[in-house]
């Protein structure tokens, strides 16, 4: 209970009323809380080096994995100004007026599109920079000319677990439903498996979407498996909201913040983010909107080594960060970095659909998020946040301690969800 007590005394809950807006900002206690043609590689076999090598190896990895994109790609994928890839020659505005953007054009730079994310009450615009310039000095000029707006390159972010895209012919698809909220995913298009049919209502945020991918439908049936495969909260319906289809450049902040806007439209209370990349501020704000309507955030930490930069979404204040433990209960040694860590569930040997007839045994962070937010969403299954303290207790109560006593650095709060994904 001392658990239990200590995080409702340091969970934060700034309410605000603004006219109709209820304003949350959620705060957790020591908790603090692919184009999947695109997907990243298998991770390199790490069974048996010491962990220094481990973390080589990892980082070599991720560098060479950057360094591969760009060199394929270089007609729409660039680096931004701190070696990221994002997409070329766009750069994304949120906090701009009609002043702003001719002050913008008269720099050179082109008004691409203008858009509102209702549910998420954003503005975006997508500028193309001027041409010659490359994208980190274009960011560097726009920031100039518009200092009181927030810019930023259209990252990209990238599934923390194997993937690939699967035929057009075994995309799930099931009606919305207006019984009860359901839950979000937000990563690649997902299979009719099975065990998810006729509960997954999906809408495309990239070119060619949604279209099945094998990382999507494995996120998918962890959450809401029913039958060969069981997720954390089975029988349950699912909007999931593919960021990737067939584009090259999918998996871009932009296509994050516009599913996230969707998602809240739809009522939904708990997401999965099984994706990772770097801090942006496009989607900081569509995180932190979505938040404040009610919407819990739960995302991997990624596969690139505890050495590696911090890993986002699961970096934003508030985004319950999750790691992964093997079948002896400990952490992968592949598991990623976040400025925090709230839960671990399983993510080896984890029993996951992977398209219409089949399921495989799958590594990564990327499978143990959505074994916490489906436990999440048992306890918080609609947007409310005068409950979530509540429901956040009850998920902290759930987890079995792991490493040092309380809570910690590599497991959070502990273990979630131990038994489940077939082991």
């Amino acid at each position: 209970m001392r658990r239990s007590t200590a995080l409702i005394a340091m969970l934060s809950l700034l309410l605000a009323v603004n006219g109709q807006r209820v304003v949350a900002q959620i705060g957790l206690p020591s908790v603090q809380l692919p184009d999947a043609a695109r997907t990243l590689p298998s991770l390199p076999d790490i069974g048996a080096e010491p962990l220094i090598a481990v973390g080589d190896t990892l980082a070599r990895a991720r560098i060479e994995r950057i360094t591969g994109l760009l060199r394929d790609r270089p007609d729409q994928i660039e680096p931004d100004r701190n070696g990221q890839p994002a997409v070329r020659g766009v750069l994304i505005a949120t906090g701009i007026d009609e002043a702003m953007i001719a002050r913008a054009q008269d720099g050179g730079f082109t008004l691409i599109d203008r858009e509102r994310i209702d549910a998420l009450d954003l503005d975006l615009a997508r500028f193309a920079v001027p041409r010659g310039q490359s994208l980190a000095r274009a960011q560097k000029n726009l920031a100039k000319r518009l200092p009181d707006a927030a810019i930023d390159a259209d990252h990209l972010y990238f599934a923390s677990g194997p993937g690939g895209l699967l035929p057009a012919t075994m995309l799930a698809s099931a009606p919305a439903s207006s019984s009860g909220a359901p839950l979000g995913l937000i990563d690649g298009g997902v299979a009719a498996h099975p065990s998810v049919a006729g509960r997954v209502e999906q809408r495309g945020f990239a070119s060619g979407a949604p279209v099945a991918s094998r990382h999507g439908t494995a996120v998918a049936s962890l959450l809401i498996g029913d039958g060969a495969v069981r997720g954390a909260a089975p029988g349950r319906r699912l909007a999931a909201a593919d960021v990737y289809g067939s584009d090259p450049a999918g998996g871009n902040a932009s296509a994050i913040a516009r599913a996230l806007g969707w998602l809240a439209e739809r009522g939904v209370a708990v997401t999965t983010i099984s994706l990772v990349g770097p801090d942006n501020k496009l989607l900081a704000i569509a995180v932190s909107r979505a938040q404040q309507r009610g919407m819990l955030i739960v995302a991997a930490v990624g596969n690139d080594g505890p050495a590696a930069p911090p890993a986002y979404p699961a970096s934003y204040k508030g985004v319950f960060a999750v790691t992964g433990v093997d079948a002896r209960d400990r952490a992968l040694p592949e598991a990623g970095g976040a400025l925090h860590v709230d839960f671990a569930a399983p993510g080896a040997a984890v029993l996951a659909a992977t398209g219409a007839t089949t399921t495989e045994r799958l590594r990564g962070t990327s499978f143990a998020a959505p074994l916490v937010a489906g436990r999440l969403a048992q306890r918080y299954p609609t947007p409310a946040t005068g409950q979530i303290a509540a429901a956040v207790t009850a998920l902290v109560l759930e987890a079995r301690d792991l490493g040092k006593k309380g809570h910690d650095k590599v497991y959070g709060h502990g273990l979630i969800c131990g038994r489940c994904g077939g082991r």
